[in-house]
């Protein structure tokens, strides 16, 4: 005959902090603004740009704007973005950055709004974690860490969990 024991509510709740996934914690938040799962890819080796995605959502009563980044990993970080025009797919910088409306949730994301690393000094390594700061209008300085995902992960792993 099995015995069960009542385990007390706030033993469970230690429990699920103690097993839960490190993508829990992969949150960062900047007054209003969260940044939600900041993420890479892995590239392979002697590759000199990389690409950053995340979302971020503004619960505020005011816009706010992303308008740059730094990556320990590279010198330089561009704003860009990925569309179809007459049928081909084009990528251009947003020297203007990324508006953030209140109320609204914007994800960068591969093959549209995504940060472009540039002359990487380092290759992402899958599994590892790489720091960037996101600079806001408003919000300021942001620091984040990214996940790298392997080479040619079409989202996150972590991404909304």
């Amino acid at each position: 005959m099995r015995v069960f024991r009542k385990i007390a509510p706030h033993t469970l709740l230690l429990a699920g902090f103690l097993i839960a996934p490190a993508a829990f914690a992969h949150d960062f938040a900047a007054g209003a603004l969260k940044i939600s799962h900041p993420w890479a890819r892995a590239t392979p080796p002697g590759a000199k740009v990389a690409g950053g995605y995340l979302a971020i959502e503004n619960a505020g009563s005011t816009p706010d704007r992303l308008v740059g980044a730094t990556i320990s990993i590279a010198n330089h970080v561009e704003l860009h973005e990925m569309a179809m025009s007459n049928g081909v797919m084009q990528m251009r910088a947003l020297p203007q950055g990324i508006e953030i409306n209140p109320g609204t949730k914007v994800e960068l994301k591969p093959g549209a709004l995504h940060l472009m690393w540039l002359d990487l000094t380092t290759a992402p390594v899958k599994g590892s974690t790489v720091s960037g700061t996101l600079r806001f209008e408003n919000a300021g300085l942001v620091p984040v860490e990214f996940v790298v995902e392997p080479i040619g992960a079409p989202s996150s792993g972590h991404h909304g969990q």
